[in-house]
């Protein structure tokens, strides 16, 4: 009887549809508002473990449907490029193949009502043993068909160093504008045979996976050595700091907001009008390189205290007139760089601006502007024409190092290097 139960339990997570699968960072239910999976206690992180190490997880959200629903969630051992690994779950997981979300808090003091969850990862009942990128999936009522959202995380097995630098680049087509990584590899402890096939090098720019530079093979092999210096592959576009906008307070207004239209029971809230940057002219002030923070000023608990705002964006283009190609969107965690529905801005011929609004939390976010459009048939998201380029700017890069042993059936994430462009770059 155990062992059939024990199946059944399974099958509902193996068998969960393909699309699924492969769509990180996706919300498919719209109650679902201000997701965090952060490092515990840093808000401002991305979430990233140590294989078989006591390091913990921070998961927070809000179900704007109230009331309380009976939440779990699972792992899904993923390969380098986000496809599902070849193995079954109990080779990749320890434990259970599904826990609930047992801590949650019905919102009070404010207007919105809402239940907040939150869970801290992973649990003792279900522990990853190998590293690897991580889809965490969270459902409703045990069921995976019914999905609330995934998110991704990693689990890291630091078994290689490595050095990184950003530089200026060479070519005079992207000196001003582009930042130009080098990395090294120190491949003493791995039994490399074939560095083409066996290692993966992926770099993300302020934990962005849909403009990650991907490189599989090394400009120089050297005995225990790889590096990757080819500028050719290695160019990122350096964009500018965010704009901001704080929404620690509903009552005094941050220095970004223009005006409120506020009821008995709900708060609107006006950001001043946006424009393009002008190209070659940059302005240092810190970010949080997209990321989002979930606090208040008020002295109040901001995971259920806090309220919520239709926050309402307005961009003003060249010259008043509709993009010819693409969409303006909205990047940053604020919309799940892009992807929330709310994110896409609609122009407005009467006014000549383009117009969205977003219901957020109170908090501090930073976001910008970027195009979207399909090229050679994919999506392609680029803030090159909104916000426009420099090489000034200060970026996160975070560095991973993918292997996969000959015969072996995923990809382990064997490395990962954060740092920060400024502290970290060189004149050429």
């Amino acid at each position: 009887m155990k062992k059939a139960l024990l199946m059944l339990l399974f099958i509902s997570i193996v068998g969960v549809p393909a699309f699924s699968q492969r769509q990180p960072d996706k919300v498919f239910q719209s109650s679902i508002k201000t997701i965090k999976l952060t490092r515990f206690g840093d808000p401002v992180s991305y979430p990233v473990i140590n294989l078989n190490s006591p390091d913990l997880l921070e998961l927070h959200f809000d179900d704007m449907a109230g009331g309380v629903k009976n939440y779990f969630y699972t792992f899904v051992l993923c390969n380098a490029d986000w496809t599902p690994a070849q193995l079954s779950y109990f080779d990749y997981v320890k434990g259970y193949t599904q826990v609930r979300i047992s801590t949650y808090r019905n919102s009070s003091i404010s207007f919105t009502r809402y239940t907040h969850y939150q869970a801290n990862l992973p649990d003792k009942n279900c522990i990853p043993t190998k590293s690897g990128n991580y889809l965490l999936k969270v459902f409703l009522n045990g069921d995976t068909s019914k999905l609330a959202f995934t998110k991704r995380f990693l689990v890291v097995n630091q078994s290689i160093s490595m050095a990184a630098q950003v530089l200026q680049p060479f070519s005079q087509q992207y000196y001003m504008t582009h930042h130009r990584l080098q990395v090294q590899l120190d491949t003493k402890n791995l039994d490399i045979r074939y560095p083409q096939q066996q290692v993966k090098v992926q770099i993300l720019q302020n934990y962005r996976w849909d403009n990650q530079l991907v490189l599989t093979s090394p400009t120089f092999v050297k005995q225990d050595m790889l590096q990757y210096s080819n500028e050719n592959e290695m160019v990122m576009a350096a964009g500018k700091e965010f704009r901001w906008l704080n929404l620690r307070s509903f009552r005094l207004l941050g220095d970004r907001v223009r005006r409120q239209e506020n009821t008995d029971s709900s708060f609107s809230l006006f950001v001043k009008e946006d424009q393009p940057r002008l190209p070659r002219q940059y302005f240092f002030y810190r970010d949080i390189n997209g990321l989002s923070i979930n606090e208040t000023i008020e002295n109040i608990n901001p995971m259920w205290n806090a309220d919520y705002a239709k926050v309402h964006f307005t961009y003003i283009p060249p010259g008043g007139l509709a993009l010819r190609n693409g969409d303006l969107v909205i990047v940053g965690e604020l919309s799940n760089q892009g992807k929330d529905p709310s994110a896409t801005m609609i122009y407005n011929p009467e006014t000549g601006r383009y117009e969205t609004s977003m219901i957020l939390k109170q908090g501090y976010y930073d976001y910008q502007y970027a195009i979207r459009e399909r090229v050679e048939g994919k999506e392609k998201i680029s803030a090159t024409p909104t916000e426009n380029d420099a090489w000034e700017t200060e970026n996160a890069y975070m560095i991973l190092v993918y292997f996969r042993p000959l015969g072996g059936r995923y990809d382990e994430l064997i490395g990962i290097r954060q740092f920060n462009s400024q502290f970290n770059r060189s004149l050429r």
